[in-house]
């Protein structure tokens, strides 16, 4: 009797403390936007004109804080004299947001990563009375903090600056904001007495900077030049001042506790623990040295550093920082959990009082063996509730939320995960995704504060980033087949009923995972190492999926000329020769362990001498599919040539190796011209010719042999120094046509 009184008082006080961070949320009522109606007004009106050209002047933009009473975005529109349309929001990103719904379902436009389809109609279509648009969602999040390794590493200020765009018009408000703080730690480590040879055996190169900052990895790919610091500072200086001039709130980043080595010299005193290797590096670039954060040293390197932050970039209140990034804390006692969020929020609120710690979920996710409820509870609840956002990361696939009682009272963000490594490959949840929100915020005592999407990796499958970012101003899911049909007639401003049918079985089948818990790499055995024990399985129906890449190639010749549709056509005829890939591969492995050298052959010599060569040819001829862009991005970053080289080299290790000896090998795949022809063939060409040796010898084959051999050739790729095109090459229709015709017979053979 005693234990149900005493579970009883336990539940109402769980339920009364919820209730009280429920209505106690105002705390973060001061994460809003600083820059004046005006300046977020003229933003917008900047934005048009970047977007539309003249076509911009057609609308009438008004930024007004005061619509909105209760700090949730709303844009209201009505049509104006002179076939002209209104738009007035509460905020820069409302604005944007209202005019981008408009242009969508009204104007049938369209705006992604792969390209825009703006073809407005002339006059403006009328609105009848007001068109109001508006969230309950509080923030909208973007970004992982991979994500600036994975895509954004080498962009310039132009790229940079239709990002924000892009955020804008798709409601973002709460962007992570990373790019220049190397030279922030380098001022403190240096004022504190480390000299210059120390940071530079503990800052990686660029393409790895994201593990670096949680703590994973250190100097491999560096050291950072000068240069580096001095361009990525200054592009920090412009992405932040277009963000706030929008309305958004940055997030930037704070102090986690990870040192360089050099802090032990310093202060031997100092309670500095040396971790266990991450993934599968050795401690010459693994082993974090972490400084405890009861340490009286910690607070004074996180308060130096947050001070230097806030100077440089001034500050919005909201501060990411992980502090056990796929890596075990020292002891699993609650209280020492608590103890370690308790002094890492001290460290900021002792240089920002109003600070806010938005922290990613991902520990939850990757070491569930070590975070048990009261261990979740206990780093949770060192931070006082409503002072911390936790980012419940992969929600669509395997919610937080859900196992603790919506993060124990701290509010969190609903976050799409979706991509992992910046892969190529088509990939979606859109059933989980289009209920998954709406399930969060009915959850008992939900402490839901905003969606995000926190793809490890950008400019891929653009149909789920509208679609996850719409969902963000809707208050109930939407019909999945009425979506996706009038997103077929908006991105090729085409009526075409074969590409409405094209990408309703597309939504059917490959964009609607429905495995628990899938993550999505790329498991083709295309872009991974081969073996005789390759993943081939797959989540969807290929029938379904060769019938859309029909109906898309019969749609084609009135199109062609379209940048979007040639994406499209470009992607899923990539997708379908990955498919007919793994099909080659289990015809080689079959054939090899039948010992039948002529089907062997005949597979292999398909493979490695038509199908391949015909991919690599695709992907080369649009702009959207090249190694040379991505190469020319890093090489560009360098002021000298040594310093063009480091980068080409962090580029190229990047999506292959990913580390000396490959110790997270094709994580980064990536399906690109040149890509596939240098670097995956060349594998497979390997792969084949061995297996046929092994036939004509009577050999078994030996993995660990392959691999040795198989690893020169990785390596030669990052070393090799040959220069790509970065513009396209050949007639996308043409080489699209040919491979269809060739190959879709064959594909519809293998259904049978």
């Amino acid at each position: 009797m005693i234990h149900c009184v005493r579970s009883a008082l336990l539940a109402l006080l769980f339920v009364t403390l919820l209730q009280s961070v429920c209505s106690d949320f105002q705390t973060l009522a001061h994460l809003r936007a600083k820059a004046s109606d005006k300046t977020q007004s003229r933003a917008v009106v900047d934005l048009l004109r970047r977007l539309l050209g003249n076509r911009s002047r057609d609308f009438i933009v008004s930024v007004n804080r005061t619509l909105s009473n209760d700090t949730l975005d709303v844009c209201e529109l009505r049509s104006a004299k002179n076939n002209k349309i209104l738009a007035v929001g509460s905020t820069g990103v409302a604005v944007a947001t209202g005019i981008y719904n408009y242009l969508k379902y009204f104007c049938n436009c369209h705006v992604s990563w792969s390209g825009d389809q703006l073809n407005i109609p002339r006059p403006l279509p009328p609105l009848t009375g007001v068109l109001r648009i508006n969230t309950p969602h509080r923030f909208r999040y973007y970004q992982n903090v991979c994500t600036q390794s994975y895509s954004s590493v080498w962009w310039d200020w132009p790229r940079w600056q239709r990002e924000i765009d892009w955020m804008a018009l798709n409601g973002i408000n709460l962007p992570l904001a990373f790019t220049g703080q190397e030279v922030l730690w380098q001022e403190v480590y240096l004022s504190l007495g480390l000299n210059q040879t120390e940071l530079d055996h503990f800052f990686t190169g660029p393409a790895f900077l994201a593990w670096n900052r949680m703590g994973n990895l250190f100097q491999w790919g560096g050291p950072l030049p000068l240069s580096w610091h001095v361009k990525q500072l200054y592009l920090q200086f412009k992405i932040l001042d277009r963000m706030r001039s929008f309305g958004m709130i940055p997030v930037l980043p704070a102090f986690s506790g990870i040192v360089p080595e050099g802090i032990t010299r310093l202060f031997p005193q100092a309670n500095v623990t040396k971790l266990n290797p991450w993934s599968h590096f050795n401690c010459t670039y693994s082993c974090a040295y972490v400084l405890d954060p009861r340490d009286p040293l910690f607070q004074r390197i996180g308060a130096l550093f947050l001070t230097r932050v806030i100077e440089e970039f001034g500050t919005d209140h909201i501060y990411n920082t992980d502090t056990f990034n796929e890596m075990a804390p020292a002891s699993s006692d609650p209280a020492y959990l608590a103890s370690i969020s308790r002094a890492v929020f001290n460290s900021m609120t002792s240089v920002d009082p109003q600070a806010i710690w938005l922290m990613q979920g991902w520990l939850f996710i990757s070491d569930p063996s070590f975070w048990k409820p009261d261990q979740v509870k206990a780093l949770l609840h060192g931070v006082p509730l409503g002072r911390m956002i936790v980012l419940d990361l992969f929600a669509e696939s395997m919610p937080v939320y859900s196992s603790t009682h919506s993060f124990y009272g701290q509010p969190f963000i609903w976050c799409m995960l979706h991509n992992f490594g910046g892969n190529s490959g088509l990939f979606g949840t859109v059933e989980s995704i289009n209920s998954g929100p709406f399930d969060a915020i009915r959850f008992l005592n939900s402490t839901l504060v905003g969606l995000g999407l926190t793809p490890e990796g950008i400019e891929q499958n653009p149909v789920i980033y509208e679609l996850m970012s719409e969902l963000a101003w809707r208050k109930e899911p939407v019909n999945l087949s009425k979506w996706v049909s009038l997103y077929a007639l908006r991105r090729y401003g085409s009526m075409d009923e074969n590409l409405t049918a094209a990408w309703q079985l597309l939504f059917h089948s490959v964009y609607n995972c429905t495995l628990p818990q899938y993550k999505n790499h790329n498991r083709s055995p295309l872009v991974h190492r081969p073996s005789l024990h390759m993943q081939t399985d797959i989540w969807y129906e290929p029938a379904d999926f060769y019938k859309a890449w029909k109906l898309l190639f019969e749609a084609t010749p009135g199109l062609a000329t379209l940048e979007t549709f040639r994406y499209d056509l470009v992607d899923v005829t990539r997708q379908a020769l990955q498919l007919l890939t793994t099909e080659f591969y289990k015809e080689i492995r079959n054939a090899f362990q039948a010992q039948k050298l002529p089907d062997l052959l005949t597979a292999g010599g398909v493979l490695l001498y038509d199908l391949l060569p015909e991919l690599d040819q695709l992907l080369s001829s649009n702009e959207h599919f090249l190694l040379g862009v991505w190469l020319e991005q890093a090489q560009s970053q360098g002021v000298v040539e040594h310093e063009a080289q480091l980068y080409d080299i962090n580029a190229r290790n990047q999506i292959t190796l990913w580390g000396p000896d490959g110790e997270i090998l094709d994580y980064a795949s990536k399906e690109w011209g040149g890509l596939v022809e240098d670097y995956y063939l060349q594998r497979w060409g390997l792969f084949v010719n061995t297996l046929v040796e092994c036939l004509e010898r009577g050999r078994p084959f030996k993995q660990d042999v392959f691999n040795q051999a198989v690893f020169q050739v990785e390596k030669g790729f990052v070393y090799n120094q040959r220069k790509y095109p970065s513009k396209p090459l050949g007639d996308t229709y043409e080489i699209a046509r040919r491979i269809f015709l060739k190959y879709y017979p064959y594909a519809l053979k293998r259904l049978k």
